[in-house]
């Protein structure tokens, strides 16, 4: 199932993010900075082929992936680990699962109205939510 998430999204809000960085280890200054970060999402797609390419006042980050492909990952935007990570769909949801240093880490996209979300979550219990 293809659902289209092509698009530039402005972010809006953060909820919970903090707690989601310190479940990662990420020091306060780093923290700090990315709390107060206002990133644009680009996203482009081919039927089931990604690029998201985010940007902020400070760095960027793009991976790419396609729906159920294992794929190496390197997080330098925030935490700077290497993971595997794979992408599928369940129902209008983009759910990516990591493997690596941190346990049940991933993130879930949807889109509601106007709007992009982004679920973050790491070792099971500090949960983020990301509007766009």
């Amino acid at each position: 199932m293809s659902f289209n998430f092509k698009g530039t999204w402005k972010h809006i809000s953060n909820c919970n993010f903090d707690n989601y960085m310190k479940a990662l280890v990420i020091d306060f200054a780093t923290r700090n900075i990315a709390n107060h970060a206002k990133p644009l999402k680009i996203i482009t797609q081919n039927n089931d082929s990604f690029t998201i390419h985010t940007t902020n006042a400070l760095q960027e980050d793009c991976v790419q992936f396609r729906i159920g492909e294992w794929f190496q990952e390197d997080n330098k935007s925030l935490d700077n680990r290497k993971c595997r990570s794979l992408v599928t769909w369940n129902n209008n949801k983009l759910v990516r699962t990591q493997t690596g240093e941190k346990s049940n880490r991933g993130w879930t996209h949807w889109i509601e109205g106007d709007n992009l979300y982004v679920e973050l979550h790491c070792e099971g219990q500090h949960t983020c939510i990301q509007r766009s």
